[in-house]
């Protein structure tokens, strides 16, 4: 049976597996240090709004896209655009999330790294230089990131069931029992409590246009709207899965896990005096110093960082499975797939070289690719659903699940609303990008 006939095992395997992409490094990484940079609590609050009106909506067009074609995201776009149009608008899209791979990659293999020499030496103060210069030397990077990417394509390999629902149903329960116990752990450190109940007290007057602006785009990043990810996993729901409580329910998950992170980092950094709004310095500098003067912290850093590690791979097999799966639609035949994933293989293997040994370019290419191309792949496949698919089959999809008038209400804001707020987003990122770099 070809992979992408195939369906999730059951709905536990469903919401793992998109736990497990949505999870990923970014949400776990970025959201406590946006809420660092962008008013504490008052920054989730708007998260958690945006997360309702946008991101489950957002998140139920593109698995609504999935299913009703059942097969990769160039079939979806051909579906939703015609048969021209539709192909060079996915392999658009699909060439930015390859170069997402790409970078993403290396910084996994950080992570995996940065694991390794915690649980080896510690973050002691003598010893972070050493850990620095371990970043710093770009062939040993490249040599961890293309371990995760080898790891990554085998289970890719192993097909839906038997390698990536399986990957999630051991990876995602083991991540949240290590982020739960750390949490305990943060907490319990001398005045966390108060610190964190200070952070937590909300000042809305601080919530300005950057804030809100700040959490919608956190919110659309955090699920993995992309036009290209979700869109390959919602061809893999069973034709029972109710999509919008689905949706619901994996933005809630999502959420706690970035909420878990946001206990376990922000008490211990405000506990030592550390920067909470130190921004991307936080993983590889602000907290391999905070594990430095932790009690236990080697541990605790190591597990927190195996833990970070194991999430972050999830979402590059992914990442893997969207595009190998898209490109083997474009040719028959029973090795076609596994043709296309020796070719996918080699190629990330190759383009991921030059970036190891330059790593100043993730910066650029994470606002180029995995920031602005993910938004646009986004509002491409919505306005395919909205208006290619059109209401019919779309409402189809939504169905279960949903009153009928709630069913109608749904398809109107996915048509309008979400596309046009989406386009707010690019158009902010683009500006913000262009004029105030």
């Amino acid at each position: 049976m070809a992979l992408q006939a195939q369906r999730f095992s059951s709905h536990l395997a469903t919401l793992l597996t998109m736990a497990g992409l949505a999870i990923g490094l970014g949400n776990v990484w970025r959201f406590p240090y946006m809420m660092g940079q962008h008013g504490g609590s008052a920054f989730l609050f708007i998260y958690v709004l945006f997360m309702i009106l946008l991101a489950v909506p957002a998140l139920s067009a593109e698995w609504s896209l999935g299913r009703s074609t059942r097969g990769g995201p160039l079939m979806a776009f051909r579906a939703a655009y015609g048969p021209r149009a539709g192909l060079v608008l996915g392999l658009f899209i699909m060439s930015g999330v390859f170069m997402a791979l790409c970078y993403y990659s290396i910084v996994v293999g950080n992570v995996v790294y940065s694991a390794w020499f915690a649980a080896r030496h510690g973050f002691s103060e003598a010893e972070v230089s050493r850990f620095h210069a371990g970043l710093g030397d770009h062939r040993l990077q490249y040599v961890y990131a293309m371990g995760v990417t080898l790891a990554s394509l085998w289970i890719v390999h192993r097909g839906l069931r038997r390698g990536i629902e399986l990957a999630n149903r051991v990876l995602v329960p083991v991540f949240a029992v290590i982020a739960v116990y750390l949490v305990g752990v943060a907490l319990s450190l001398d005045g966390a409590p108060q610190a964190m109940l200070d952070f937590l007290k909300p000042d809305f007057s601080a919530a300005g246009p950057t804030v809100w602006f700040a959490a919608m785009g956190q919110a659309c990043f955090s699920v993995g709207l992309s036009g290209v990810l979700c869109v390959m996993y919602g061809s893999y729901l069973d034709d029972r899965e109710k999509i919008v409580p689905t949706a619901m329910t994996t933005g809630l998950m999502d959420t706690g896990a970035a909420l878990l992170a946001t206990l376990f980092v922000v008490p211990a950094v405000l506990v030592f005096g550390l920067d909470m709004a130190a921004g991307p310095g936080l993983l590889f500098d602000t907290l391999p110093r905070l594990f430095g003067v932790m009690p236990g912290g080697r541990w605790l850093a190591a597990l927190f960082l195996a833990g970070w590690a194991l999430v972050a791979i999830l979402s590059i097999i992914c990442t893997l499975d969207a595009v190998i799966t898209g490109l083997s639609d474009l040719a028959s035949g029973e090795n076609s797939r596994r043709r296309w994933t020796l070719a996918i293989g080699l190629a990330v293997l190759a383009v991921m070289f030059p970036i190891a040994m330059n790593p100043h370019w993730i910066g650029t290419l994470d606002l180029v690719f995995g920031s602005g191309m993910f938004m646009l792949g986004s509002l491409l496949a919505i306005i395919g659903v909205g208006w290619g698919l059109g209401e019919t089959v779309t409402r189809a999809q939504i169905r279960l699940g949903l009153s009928p008038r709630m069913e109608a209400w749904m398809f109107w804001w996915i048509k309008w609303v979400v596309p046009l707020a989406l386009a707010v987003i690019l158009l902010g990122f683009i500006y913000n990008t262009v004029f105030t770099a």
